[in-house]
């Protein structure tokens, strides 16, 4: 079956059987750097941006995924919404370990691309289902947290500077 995507920001084509999961597709068949875990949908592994979304890649047969965008970790990386998730994470101690770093850095950006206010509760509601092996939830929320508060900064400094420049 042939199934297209946009994968990394290119238009691609998997060849796979409509129920192979994305990830096994993802890390056997393309570049992208996608990890196999769990295989539960639990340890973060695998986790990719499906049309915005983080989801679970071992989960998801590749067959339900038509039109759809992916972002990996290794294309996110590029982003400057990675760069405030990794200064967050780095201001509350957090070190990636490597295995779980998809899971916690897509959660966190779906945090961030809100575009609210979220309250520490809100932030372990968004987490509670990670069971990351580098880092206590906790202090996987703080991350997050310094995270809102660098990207914010980091808004309003655009604003400023646009502002200055139109004078």
């Amino acid at each position: 079956m042939n199934i297209s995507v946009t994968l990394n920001g290119k238009k691609t084509v998997f060849e796979a059987q409509s129920e192979e999961s994305l990830m096994s597709v993802l890390h056997n068949k393309t570049s992208a750097h996608v990890k196999c875990g769990c295989l539960q949908g639990f340890c973060g592994a695998c986790t990719v941006l499906l049309n915005n979304e983080p989801v679970a890649a071992c989960k998801l047969p590749v067959g339900i995924i038509r039109n759809a965008e992916i972002i990996t970790l290794d294309y996110f990386e590029k982003t400057e919404e990675y760069n405030n998730i990794i200064k967050g994470f780095a201001k509350a101690g957090i070190q990636l370990c490597g295995y779980c770093d998809a899971g916690k850095i897509f959660t966190a950006y779906k945090i961030l691309s809100l575009n609210k206010k979220v309250s520490r509760e809100e932030i372990a509601d968004y987490v509670k289902f990670l069971a990351p092996c580098c880092t206590d939830l906790d202090t996987l929320v703080n991350g997050i947290l310094f995270a809102l508060v660098i990207q914010s900064k980091n808004n309003s400094n655009i604003r400023q500077s646009t502002r200055t420049s139109k004078r």
